[in-house]
């Protein structure tokens, strides 16, 4: 409690305490021996590794897409570690699978779906391969029995900018990431609706089966949200599946000022969405919601395990939800966000993407008041891409030598911080770009520090930003 919720919290402690990865086993004595230690070594072990773990609670951690703490959270996270729980049947879960099933109605909810289904999977990854395999089982039922002998050649399409975990998918499930087309987005990184219909065409003429279009909202890198509405006027018009991957940007619906970045959303087949985010739920916490309310999801992963799936149960079996998994095991991950939620209520998650939302246009603000700071783009969300531009480069002119010197800039000064501890921000090389930072902000961590004004005129510029 001490070193990882108090102390790492603190802007004065290092976010991170660097050490390559030799030495760093060489430091925390990682042999397994025949004998055990005794409990002072097994302290001094635990204090190790809190010492040389990245601190994701500190203010200072801007690395990934997720960042903080949630008290409740981890209380919650406590309790479900200390019961142990696999949220398979409702006879050995029976708490935690009407807590999921609760949870799942809210986010359907806040689609816009009058009714659906779900299940909460070990990452928004997995919860893309999800849908893609329901959308394949809907569009082929007889794959589930039959195998992929004797189906059609099947086309996924997807935006160039969506994550890897669509490729992955394609792999995994036999579709080959040569059947995975990517389509075009905009300079500001969405998906371009003409480019969609025009493979979906090229596919039909080359005799495929186009049966999948994942769509984005919140992309990795630039945090874009595709036009929802207008690809799904494309799937409607070719009989598509549409899924929408809002694993990052699906937590902008609890905004009544935000949602509108999700506008069309209701109109999917199925979403992915992650409230261990921006709603700071603790990974992993990762839902897939489908609009379909006929059991689809358990026809397509259902096995019928007779010693676990009994249909003579003396309770309502309809609760044994395990069976619309491919895991047998699964962890109590809705509980987390059941007990933030309860806590905070609706308006507290409001407020949450409300505040992170307007931090980052308080920090494009002031990046473009500072020399040496150039934006990548105006961002929609709370991924801030920039440049830093050093002295020795602000009067060159933006020629090859230029670029190749700033492409160096941002690992230099990345490599600098860490071993420093002083800050983790994240960069990278993007669509033909040199490499720059990515702040992302959402931790509840962050502040305003405005030096030489007065609390009362620091007051204000923070409801100013809030508004």
């Amino acid at each position: 409690m001490e070193e990882v919720i108090k102390k790492a919290a603190d802007v004065t402690e290092k976010v991170c305490e660097w050490q390559p990865p030799e030495k760093l086993k060489a430091l925390l004595d990682l042999e397994l021996k025949d004998t055990g230690e005794n409990h002072q070594k097994l302290l001094q072990f635990c204090r190790d590794v809190i010492k040389f773990s990245v601190k994701t609670n500190h203010p200072r951690f801007f690395n990934q897409l997720y960042a903080g703490i949630d008290y409740y959270s981890l209380a919650a996270r406590f309790i479900t570690e200390a019961l142990n729980p696999s949220v398979y049947t409702y006879e050995v879960s029976p708490v935690f699978l009407l807590v999921e099933d609760a949870v799942l109605k809210k986010m359907i909810e806040f689609i816009g779906w009058e009714e659906g289904d779900g299940i909460f999977n070990p990452g928004g990854s997995v919860s893309n391969m999800y849908a893609m395999n329901l959308a394949r089982y809907k569009y082929c039922p007889d794959i589930k029995e039959q195998g992929l002998s004797g189906m059609p050649r099947l086309v996924v399409l997807t935006s160039d900018e969506c994550h890897y975990s669509v490729k992955k998918a394609a792999s995994f499930l036999g579709i080959g990431t040569q059947n995975v087309y990517f389509i075009k987005s905009d300079e500001r990184g969405k998906m371009i609706p003409e480019e969609l219909e025009k493979q979906v065409l090229r596919a039909r003429k080359e005799g495929s089966a186009p049966f999948f279009v994942s769509a984005t909202a919140g992309t990795t890198v630039l945090g874009a949200f595709d036009p929802l509405d207008e690809i799904a006027d494309i799937c409607e018009r070719y009989g598509l599946w549409l899924h929408v991957d809002a694993s990052w940007g699906g937590s902008a619906l609890l905004s009544r000022k935000h949602c509108r970045l999700l506008h069309g959303i209701h109109r999917a087949n199925s979403v992915a969405w992650n409230p261990h985010k921006m709603l700071m739920a603790g990974i992993q916490c990762c839902a897939l919601l489908v609009k379909d309310s006929s059991g689809l999801l358990k026809r397509c992963y259902s096995a019928n395990a007779s010693y676990l799936f009994q249909q003579d149960k003396f309770y309502d079996v309809s609760y044994d939800t395990g069976d619309k998994s491919i895991q047998c095991s699964r962890r109590a991950d809705a509980f987390k966000f059941w007990m933030t939620w309860k806590a905070l209520g609706t308006t507290g998650l409001e407020e949450r993407v409300n505040r992170a939302l307007a931090l980052a246009r308080y920090l494009v603000d002031e990046i473009k008041k500072r020399e040496g700071f150039q934006l990548l783009l105006e961002p929609e969300y709370a991924n801030i891409c920039f440049w830093y531009i050093p002295p020795s480069l602000r009067n060159m002119e933006e020629g090859h030598e230029y670029w190749e010197k700033l492409h160096h800039v941002a690992p230099a000064i990345k490599e600098r911080m860490m071993k420093k501890g002083s800050i983790m921000l994240g960069y990278q090389p993007h669509r033909g770009k040199v490499n720059f930072f990515r702040q992302v902000i959402i931790s509840p961590k962050i502040y305003l520090v405005i030096p030489e004004i007065e609390p009362e005129t620091l007051c204000m510029e923070r409801a100013q930003y809030e508004l």
